[in-house]
Order: structure tokens, then sequence, then C-alpha cells
């Protein structure tokens, strides 16, 4: 029997921007909303990996941050959402280029969840991302106790969207809630789950 040991994390770099993009590319090509952005599995892959490359390269450039495990095997992609807010360098250009004609999907999405996002002040989990080979091993829950204990001493809320509702009952493991409404409908058949995780409650002792 294999002894499960929480894994060895580290704030991602530069050098990492491809490995992360090609780890979520691996980790979320099951997912039915991906499936309905690239319709065409020969395509699939290499098509969200650039486009999940976008975000990474953002986040480690300073929109946020990116932490990984030492293996390589799983990905927290957080967005800081505090301040002011911006999109990847060139992002319509890079994104039209690399949807081709599957652009009208990408868009409809993108609009969706924007419509969707909360106004409050929060760090925004955009991927959680583990590596096929390691479900179920307590990869995704050391990643986000990582960025959730610094943005508990912080007193800063956390917002995401689930994929399903397997993922739902981890992040409520974790302290996030449903929110209202509690769906993005990306299509009569494909939600996300919105949900929040607030601040922390402050601790400090009265005066």
């Amino acid at each position: 029997m294999t002894l499960q040991t929480t894994p060895d994390l580290r704030i991602a770099t530069r050098a990492d921007i491809d490995d992360v993009a090609r780890l979520v590319a691996d980790a979320f090509d099951h997912l039915d909303v991906i499936h309905w952005l690239v319709s065409d599995p020969d395509r699939r892959k290499p098509i969200s990996r650039d486009w999940y490359r976008l975000y990474v390269e953002h986040a480690i450039g300073g929109a946020g941050q990116v932490v990984t495990t030492s293996d390589g095997l799983g990905a927290a992609v957080w967005f800081d959402r505090t301040g002011e807010i911006s999109d990847p360098d060139d992002y319509a250009k890079r994104l039209a280029e690399l949807a081709g004609d599957h652009l009208p999907r990408f868009l409809h999405l993108d609009q969706q969840m924007e419509a969707h996002h909360p106004a409050d002040p929060h760090w925004h989990l955009l991927f959680l991302a583990v590596h096929p080979s390691r479900w179920s091993q307590g990869y995704g829950s050391a990643l986000m106790d990582y960025t959730h204990a610094r943005l508990d001493a912080d007193r800063l809320a956390a917002y995401l969207e689930a994929t399903s509702p397997q993922n739902r009952r981890l992040y409520r493991r974790h302290g996030y809630t449903d929110m209202t409404p509690p769906a993005i409908d990306v299509t009569d058949t494909i939600p996300l789950f919105r949900m929040w995780r607030p601040p922390a409650p402050d601790q400090s002792p009265l005066s």
C-alpha cells in the first residue's frame, strides 16, 4: 500500500507557464464545458491548452498567483480581484488566433462568466487542476489550503466556478457556499456553479 503524503508546494514562475498549461489541459480534458467549447476531439486539447496558457501567463505575470506541486501534477491558478482588473495581453487577438472557428463559443463563455462575476473584492480561483493520476489523493485540498491560509490572514474572500456536483462537495468542505443565482448556464445542459468563500472573521482581541 502506498502511503499518501501532502505534496510539497511552491509558487510558479514564468519558466512553469507551459507545464502548467499542459497540466490544466490534461486535467480538464473530460469536462463537458471543454467538449462544448471545442467539439473536434483532435483539436480540443491543443486549443484548450493554448487558451489556458493565456491565463496562466497572466496570473504569473502579476495579475494573480499560480501555486504548483513540486512534482508538477497539481496547480491552482488564482487572480487578484481586489483592485484593478486586467485581461491577458492582446487577449482578443490571441484568443481569435487560437480558437479559430470555435471563437463564438469562447466569447459566449467569457461573457457569461464575466456577467455573473461577483463585484465584491476577492481572489478568483480560475483553475484548480490535478493530473488524473493524482485524483483523490489530497492534491486539490493542499493547493487550496495553501492560498486560503493567506486569504484568511488578510481577511479576503475567494470565488470560483465549480464544474460538477462532485467538485461542489469538495469546495463546500473548504468553506465555499452556493451563491444566488447558483449557476451560470453556459448551455441548457452545461452549468457552472458559482461559489463564494467569505473572509475569515476578525480574531483580534477587543481593545
